[in-house]
């Protein structure tokens, strides 16, 4: 009996189990279909989803008053999604998309991106010069399979075979094949649309919307391009954005795979690493602030989110939001910079010595208190906004348009030196203020090498002291300080004003040459006495580039403290709400000279600058040295001889505020102080606040 009833206690618990658990899954099914029927069925289970990168927008480029030399255009680009194109097995409805795309693309003359070696001569297929890298990417294993011998014609029939091209005339097929290989190359995927067309017209845009049920994959997105106030200010500073070459990818690919095997990333840095990583269809800086400044002007991309529900709809969702580059303000004013420009490229050709070599130059002006730089031209020159369609032409130029003569191009800087040589002979007691150095006709000191005095004027065979020899630019005096120096106390001078040595800019510049006997020997040559002499009046083997000799007469003008030379002035949040970097003076060393020295050498300045009419007509005076030297270029089979013309400057002479520089190639020094006047006038016109109460005339004490 007590086994009948036990037996029937647990039966009945464990139906009311049973019947206790189908409750619990019938309440829950009920919330789920009844309660929350809405909400559920608003949504679908997803079955992939896949992520695209946001092109985050590139910070502008300004001027030092915040006008915007480089901003961002918006343009309409044509893209293949492989989310939604076709799969790679479905080649016929991808080939027909893609040529039906193309002969659209003809209808609205648009020029699609592609890659192909082959091209059709006369009915034959042949292939196209300079193809051989695409051949070597197009024959390998995992590609076409093709042996290096392959023909044109067999890696035509193997690229049809490969796509599935055979019924397509061969104009076609080569068409549509070279859209299949630049999709190949730009690593086509999911997570890496391409980018078939770009600027396209609204009318376009429509078109493609309208047949969209047909255009499956295809798609436009607002892409952004650069855009100048005016291309032609500053083309050499500002630089230049386009496509990543396949070097340039290398090379930031190679820094990429370095920089996450680093110890210690977190996932969110690891995470912006690879937002910040460059596609092979990505734009990068060429040169130029646009290069130098790649880290800050380039932004962090974003991340799109594309998800296949279970009905095979897709929805697109921004899971990362981009974040935008940042701004850098430079410190050149767009507008002086136009005007320099200006006096530069229209005054060049006014005294050419020499019809066979071309003529050209640059002027640098810098604020002496800081070395930020205010101006920097260079000509020949040329304008950014039909930069890439020049291209072939600007490379071909003899005149080298493209070349920066202001960073890029060394000098022997002729007598603009001599100052710094007198205050060495000051320095180390060879003369005085007032200790005279005759001034002959020829230096003689070297009876086998009679050297020439150019700079006798009224004081020929007279003794003179330093002021004098600077302002009428005596090389026997120069000479002679220069010899009792010696080249090695002569270099230390020279080093200590910033000559041979590259100014800290943000750009590409040249180090230059200090002439020295390890120099020369080094270069295969003999070091002479008489070389020391030459050297001592900017010739020699000195070579100096015009942004070191602006430092120089920057550094000669504050009284010996030499700073760092830079561009960029600040650099900003894209929205302008953060700053990230503003510049300050950076002392990279100070002249071990006394003031007494360097005061000697400006009087000399400011005297020989009272000697030209172009600065006696301005309201302050100038500090200035010119500078002639001898050069040789060879022009077909022959060289031919001319001179390069200099002069270093800084003004108003009692309380200097810029110093300018110009560097003339085939041009006498002897009409440059219009130039510079004009620079001046064109700085000090705008700054009209700017006064000075030394008279012109006047020696400084």
């Amino acid at each position: 009996m007590k086994k009948a009833y036990s037996f029937k206690v647990r039966t009945t618990a464990f139906v009311s189990a049973i019947l206790f658990a189908f409750s619990f899954f019938a309440a829950d099914l009920f919330r789920i279909q009844v309660l929350m029927r809405d909400e559920y069925s608003s949504k679908n289970f997803f079955l992939s989803s896949a992520n695209t990168k946001i092109q985050a927008l590139r910070g502008e480029i300004l001027d030092s008053n915040g006008k915007a030399l480089v901003y961002n255009t918006s343009s309409n680009s044509v893209f293949i999604d492989a989310s939604y194109f076709p799969k790679a097995s479905k080649k016929k409805e991808r080939n027909e998309i893609i040529l039906a795309l193309l002969k659209t693309f003809d209808e609205y003359e648009v020029e699609f991106n592609s890659l192909t070696p082959l091209d059709i001569v006369n009915g034959v297929i042949v292939y196209k010069e300079d193809s051989e890298s695409l051949k070597t990417f197009l024959f390998k294993k995992d590609y076409l399979n093709l042996n290096s011998y392959a023909t044109a014609q067999n890696c035509f029939d193997a690229l049809c075979d490969y796509y599935d091209l055979k019924e397509m005339s061969v104009e076609d097929a080569i068409r549509v094949s070279s859209v299949y290989i630049a999709m190949v190359r730009a690593d086509f995927s999911v997570n890496n649309p391409y980018t078939i067309a770009e600027n396209v017209s609204a009318e376009l845009v429509s078109y493609l919307k309208e047949q969209s049920r047909f255009f499956l994959g295809v798609d436009v997105r607002v892409d952004t391009g650069r855009a100048y106030y005016d291309g032609a200010i500053a083309p050499h500073i500002i630089g230049y954005y386009d496509s990543i070459s396949a070097e340039e990818y290398a090379n930031v690919n190679e820094e990429y795979q370095e920089a996450i095997k680093a110890e210690g990333l977190t996932e969110e840095e690891l995470k912006i690493l690879k937002l910040r990583a460059y596609g092979m269809t990505d734009k990068i800086g060429k040169f130029g602030i646009e290069s130098a400044l790649e880290e800050e002007l380039r932004g962090t991309n974003g991340i799109l989110t594309t998800s296949t529900n279970s009905d095979g709809s897709k929805t697109d969702a921004i899971t990362t939001q981009p974040v935008n580059g940042n701004n850098v303000i430079l410190t050149i004013d767009g507008d002086f910079q136009k005007k320099v420009q200006d006096i530069l490229s229209s005054k060049i050709h006014s005294t050419v010595e020499s019809d066979k070599v071309a003529t050209a130059g640059s002027i640098v002006v810098m604020d002496v208190n800081d070395f930020s730089v205010l101006a920097c031209a260079s000509y020949p020159s040329y304008n950014l906004e039909t930069y890439k369609e020049n291209i072939v032409e600007l490379n071909q130029d003899k005149t080298a348009p493209l070349w920066n003569r202001a960073l890029r191009s060394t000098y022997a800087p002729g007598s603009t030196v001599k100052p710094i040589v007198g205050i060495a002979g000051l320095e180390e007691g060879i003369v005085t203020t007032e200790s005279g150095i005759k001034c002959n006709l020829t230096y003689t000191y070297f009876k086998d090498l009679p050297l020439n005095c150019v700079g006798l004027h009224n004081h020929g065979g007279k003794y003179i002291n330093l002021t004098q020899a600077i302002t009428y630019s005596c090389n026997t005096y120069f000479y002679e300080v220069g010899r009792m120096l010696g080249i090695s106390k002569l270099n230390h001078y020279f080093t200590m004003f910033g000559l041979g040595q590259k100014t800290g800019v943000e750009l590409t510049e040249a180090k230059g040459v200090v002439a020295s006997k390890e120099n020369r020997e080094a270069a295969g040559g003999i070091w002479y006495p008489g070389n020391t002499v030459q050297a001592a009046i900017g010739q020699s083997d000195n070579l100096f580039t015009p942004i070191q000799l602006c430092a120089y007469a920057a550094t000669l003008a504050n009284g010996g403290t030499k700073y760092k030379a830079h561009f960029v002035k600040s650099i900003k949040s894209f929205d302008y709400s953060q700053t990230y970097y503003e510049a300050e003076p950076v002392v990279l060393s100070k002249v071990t000279a006394s003031q007494e020295s360097i005061m000697a050498a400006k009087r000399g300045m400011v005297s020989m600058a009272n000697t030209l009419y172009a600065f006696q007509a301005l309201d302050y005076s100038v500090a200035a040295k010119t500078g002639t030297a001898q050069a040789k270029k060879k022009v077909g089979d022959v060289y031919v001889a001319y001179t390069n013309g200099f002069m270093i400057s800084f003004a108003p002479a009692d309380n200097p505020q810029i110093a300018v520089v110009i560097a003339i190639e085939n041009v006498s020094s002897g009409g440059l102080g219009n130039y510079v006047a004009e620079v001046y006038k064109a700085y000090f016109d705008k700054n009209s606040d700017v006064t000075n109460s030394q008279q012109s005339g006047t020696i400084l004490n």
